[in-house]
């Protein structure tokens, strides 16, 4: 699989699920990968080209994994993983698959019932064993306008720009959504301006009374 992140909190704190590559109980339903004696291979790729891969062999009620693993440059490691699976019932008919984490806390099982695996370490273990974060958590006010606004964006497929002067709606959408995405958008550039300047005035404050200071 390859050794990608130590899974381990650095100086700027929990390690993120973004940076973790991660296996989607639903991406392998789709894919077939779950059906009983399955065996094949799943990557992970980078603009069109492998990066990592692992082997998955599926079993009914579990799914194996085989990667290899390493940490911190070492030595190469085999690694063989059964992680269970479990199928709910839906309302309307049918089943949806979950993982069952294996990971092992204080010499307690997890079993927590997730959709998806990270592999931070040696396992692919669920979000709460690893104490993963999401990036958006360490964002501050600004960071966070910023993603909200580009979320609609991608939604109203138009390119950078100022939401506010969209006319053109996407294909296949309602106006009425498409009006309300135009308020949200806008709202949000308001404040990604407003957190801008702020924090603009943090930075050039101290700047500003050192050159008074130094006038004299």
């Amino acid at each position: 699989m390859g050794g990608y992140g130590s899974g381990r909190p650095n100086k700027y704190g929990r390690v993120k699920v973004e940076h973790c590559r991660a296996i989607d109980v639903n991406q392998l339903h789709k894919a077939g990968c779950l059906k009983p004696a399955w065996r094949g291979n799943w990557e992970w790729r980078r603009d069109g080209e492998r990066v990592a891969w692992i082997g998955l062999r599926g079993g009914g009620n579990r799914i194996s994994l085989s990667y290899r693993f390493r940490q911190n440059g070492g030595e190469w490691q085999d690694v063989e993983q059964t992680v269970p699976l479990v199928r709910v019932p839906c309302r309307y008919g049918g089943s949806r698959p979950y993982f069952l984490c294996p990971g092992v806390l204080n010499d307690l099982s997890c079993n927590r019932r997730v959709v998806k695996l990270y592999g931070s370490e040696r396992y692919f273990l669920c979000q709460y064993c690893y104490r993963l974060a999401y990036a958006s958590q360490s964002e501050g006010e600004w960071d966070r306008a910023l993603r909200r606004v580009n979320k609609i964006r991608r939604r109203l497929d138009c390119g950078p720009g100022k939401v506010r002067h969209t006319s053109i709606r996407p294909k296949g959408m309602w106006q009425t959504t498409h009006d309300r995405l135009i308020d949200k958008g806008t709202e949000a550039e308001y404040l990604a301006d407003r957190y801008f300047l702020i924090a603009a005035e943090r930075l050039l404050g101290p700047l500003d009374e050192f050159k008074r200071r130094s006038t004299f």
